[in-house]
């Protein structure tokens, strides 16, 4: 079992990592990333926004038990993060979420 706090926080020193909702549906919007995490009280129109980009992208979609509060804390950042994109994973095994 992959443990999402401590890879999330791989990546993102490791690797390439994009928060915010707006900065993720501009980038799956042009099929770049690799993997799209999604809080798990994501307003609903912007999760299906995220959602639908990321389907027609190919790019696969995580839904986080984690609320964006704590996914914001576990980015180690003073606001809430809704959603975030993996550009590059680096070191971390985050990719293993999704299979």
């Amino acid at each position: 079992m992959v443990n999402f706090e401590r890879e999330i926080k791989v990546a993102m020193r490791t690797g390439k990592v994009v928060l915010g909702s707006k900065e993720v549906l501009e980038l799956i919007s042009r099929g770049k990333g690799k993997l799209v995490i999604i809080a798990s009280n994501c307003p609903e129109l912007i999760k299906e926004q995220l959602e639908y980009y990321a389907k027609l992208s190919g790019i696969p979609i995580y839904h986080s038990p984690y609320t964006s509060k704590e996914m914001g804390e576990i980015c180690q950042r003073g606001h809430v993060v809704a959603s975030l994109v993996v550009m590059d994973e680096g070191e971390s095994e985050i990719m293993k979420l999704i299979e």
